[in-house]
């Protein structure tokens, strides 16, 4: 197929009518070496023209103009002719390429990819709806992904080069990066992108649309954060651990004051008094490091009512619980792990990174006294999440930290649309922080953990 062909293969101006959709859907077939030569020749001239320098001056609206006038003189002077339609995704591309960031920038406009996987300049993936997808996306060559991974951290002051080829970093819009070069990454750069819906998703959400909890188990979360119960959101990758604090957040009373600690900021609270911090890597020279465990300690000077950590994963731990049994409660944090008892089991081996050399039986205490609720989020085979567990820690027995489930999803069988099978059922037994609750005004009738009924 020939390059104009390739153009023609998509009915561009509808997608521009459209706010550029139906380019989104079927990102870019216009992968050919011919299209990507273009391409390529037009951007070195651009920026041989452009003064750099002033550019940085410019608003990104003027620039863009800029941009598409600068280029429609240079088609001119190309022998290959292209129609309005042709010119117009030209140059689209191209403000893509020196604005944003260059292919991907398509699927980061679109609503429904929630992960974007690019495991080489020429192979990319997507999730979507929970499934990931091969896309016909790709990178020129291998410096083109390593100039937009480059492009992308110095964003948010941090490097990658061979002597750090590892990277945690942030998008202007809160997705969360990944990126991994040579020598560790064997076949080229690599990079991971973990997206967030402009809108958040609300609890209202999770129960009428995704399904990830009943009713039920949601007025109890609410109530829970409402109440100040230390809570630790459970989960593998990609369960959806990090929306589901954000979902809870947002019900802490806008009165108090929220400290975040992250490694890459990626929380969206909505409350107009939080204050945020983040982890820094060391610099070249071994230096500068600041860890969340430094962050912890410090967040406890600044007078918080609540301390929300993205993720424990390491010494921090120990000071969170103290934070946790000193007095700052309805803490929220998240940890990786494929069940609450997991969780508990990672949490005790996090406080022995820190060296302290307690014995078993008191860090078991101190994890027993410190958090009240453990949620459990799965995502299933199907790609939907579920809230599959709700669990009370009630103190304990000996030397093991004694729970009681309150709900749990039950899955029942495969459908034949691929779908799981299954309900949410309580487990029958009332959780000894009804009292608490009762006393933040919040109400939980006994009909709600009827364990006679299911809900799908």
């Amino acid at each position: 197929m020939s390059f104009r062909e390739q153009l023609n293969a998509i009915d561009t101006d509808s997608a521009m009518r459209q706010g550029g959709s139906a380019v989104e859907q079927s990102v870019s077939p216009y992968a050919s070496d011919a299209y990507k030569s273009l391409k390529e020749r037009m951007h070195l001239k651009l920026l041989e023209r452009f003064d750099l320098s002033a550019l940085e001056t410019l608003k990104p609206e003027v620039l863009r103009q800029e941009i598409s006038t600068m280029t429609t003189r240079l088609l001119q002077e190309e022998p290959e002719a292209l129609n309005d339609i042709e010119r117009r995704t030209l140059i689209r591309d191209i403000q893509h390429e020196m604005l944003g960031f260059g292919p991907i920038e398509l699927l980061m406009a679109d609503p429904s990819v929630s992960d974007i996987l690019v495991n080489s300049h020429e192979k990319i993936y997507v999730e979507r709806r929970g499934k990931l997808e091969l896309t016909n996306v790709s990178f020129t060559d291998e410096k083109h992904l390593l100039r937009i991974i480059d492009k992308i951290v110095s964003l948010v002051g941090r490097r990658i080069d061979e002597s750090s080829p590892m990277v945690d970093a942030r998008l202007p819009d809160g997705s969360r990066v990944n990126a991994v070069i040579a020598p560790v990454a064997l076949d080229g750069p690599m990079m991971s992108i973990r997206r967030f819906a402009k809108i958040p998703l609300r609890m209202e959400n999770l129960v009428n649309e995704l399904k990830t909890l009943t009713p039920q188990m949601a007025h109890m979360l609410e109530g829970l954060a409402q109440a100040k119960v230390n809570m630790l959101i459970s989960g593998g990758t990609g369960a959806g651990k990090t929306t589901l604090l954000n979902i809870l957040s947002g019900f802490i009373p806008p009165s108090e004051r929220i400290i975040t600690i992250e490694d890459a900021a990626e929380l969206q609270l909505q409350q107009p008094h939080v204050a945020r911090m983040e982890t820094r890597p060391m610099n070249i020279e071994g230096k500068g490091e600041i860890t969340q465990r430094a962050l912890v300690r410090n967040a406890l000077r600044m007078r918080p009512d609540r301390i929300v950590i993205g993720e424990v994963r390491g010494a921090e731990a120990v000071d969170m619980l103290q934070a946790m049994n000193t007095g700052h409660e309805g803490s929220l944090t998240t940890i990786h792990a494929n069940t609450p008892r997991d969780a508990l089991a990672r949490l005790e081996n996090m406080i022995g990174m820190a060296n302290l050399n307690l014995p078993h039986r008191t860090v078991r205490q101190q994890i027993a006294s410190a958090i009240t609720v453990i949620v459990q989020v799965l995502r299933l085979v199907d790609g939907r999440r579920k809230v599959t567990s709700i669990q009370e820690i009630t103190g304990m027995e000996g030397e093991v930290v004694t729970m009681q489930e309150i709900f749990s999803f039950r899955q029942t069988g495969m459908g034949p649309d691929g779908q799981v099978r299954g309900h949410f059922q309580a487990s029958g037994v009332r959780p000894k922080f009804a009292e608490r609750l009762h006393a933040y005004g919040v109400e939980l009738p006994d009909a709600m953990f009827d364990p006679t009924k299911h809900y799908e």
